[in-house]
């Protein structure tokens, strides 16, 4: 026979099964409408298009280019990402969320470290390079990237890149933001680049005489 607890316990009512939210809809259905807009080829041409050849440079388009082995070349392609020289414009000027440029430098050349508030990705054309960070603790570290590897540096790591192949060697920058605010540079870089001529006055880069 059954034990009275046994009977008491199988006399319960069943657990209720309370209702779960539906799932949202993932389908492009649910999604926000996009308006479909049409484009010219000579408006495509004139305003999204950014030809290699035709891209303007700049070899003082940061505070430290004139410090030893900071030579380079910046040639923007869209939105004028962190560029510190004013006059340096890209061919296509829609920078939604992205800004992307072209690094050109001879070997041992790049930039100083310096901190960016947004991501920062960098993708190797030409030659082998060496992106850098230093931590809080003073440990230094670096890693080389041949063409076509990437590498994505999170907000905020003091970071450095450096060309080490022979000649000349390019490399992209991604900047991530439709603004991406400006570059953090240590003390010490505009001190020293004060000394070499070079001054940031509101964010832009000033040659001084």
């Amino acid at each position: 026979m059954p034990t009275k607890a046994a009977t008491k316990s199988s006399s319960k009512p069943a657990p209720k099964t309370v209702p779960q939210p539906a799932a949202k809809s993932a389908s492009p259905a649910a999604r926000k409408t996009i308006r479909r807009v049409d484009v010219t080829p000579e408006k495509m041409e004139r305003e999204r298009v950014g030809r290699f050849k035709s891209l303007k440079s700049s070899a003082k388009a940061f505070i430290d280019t004139r410090l030893p082995n900071g030579e380079r070349d910046i040639l923007t392609v869209i939105g004028r990402g962190v560029v510190e020289d004013a006059e340096l414009a890209p061919p296509i000027k829609d920078n939604r969320d992205f800004n992307v440029a072209y690094i050109r430098a001879k070997h041992g050349c790049g930039a100083t470290l310096h901190i960016h508030e947004t991501l920062e990705v960098f993708i190797p054309m030409k030659g082998t390079w060496g992106v850098f960070w230093q931590n809080r603790d003073g440990s230094r570290h670096e890693v080389e990237l041949e063409p076509y590897d990437t590498v994505s540096v999170p907000i905020g790591v003091s970071r450095g890149f450096r060309y080490l192949g022979k000649g000349s060697g390019l490399m992209m920058a991604i900047v991530g933001g439709t603004d991406p605010g400006r570059v953090h540079w240590p003390k010490e870089t505009v001190e020293e680049a004060a000394k070499h001529g070079l001054v940031l006055r509101k964010g832009d880069l000033v040659a001084l005489k």
